[in-house]
């Protein structure tokens, strides 16, 4: 998917990653039962803030990585039917190492 968004200052673009409609014991979940995902793939990033000086911090995260957010962070949109969030890089909480 070739993403047209370019996040500003330390925003990212992450796509959540649906948590498995079927639970490990057989039971459908309906979508009203699903907790948000805090799982993702980061998309885009912005170029980072500027310290007092003018110079950018850069990013700790970069595209491709898989992260972990808080639950109700960011703003959810919508880019060619997917959900995407738009997050401060301070929203994520771990990069998941494999």
């Amino acid at each position: 998917m070739a993403l047209n968004l370019k996040p500003l200052g330390s925003r990212v673009v992450v796509e959540p990653i649906e948590q498995e409609e079927i639970t490990a014991g057989g039971i459908v979940l309906p979508e009203t039962a699903k907790e948000k995902p805090q799982k993702g793939t980061v998309l885009a990033i912005g170029p980072g803030d500027r310290d007092e000086n003018g110079k950018r911090i850069p990013m700790d995260v970069s595209v491709g990585d898989v992260v972990l957010f808080a639950k109700y962070s960011g703003t959810e949109i919508k880019v060619d039917g997917k959900k995407l969030l738009i997050q401060r890089e301070s929203d994520i909480l771990a990069i998941l190492v494999k």
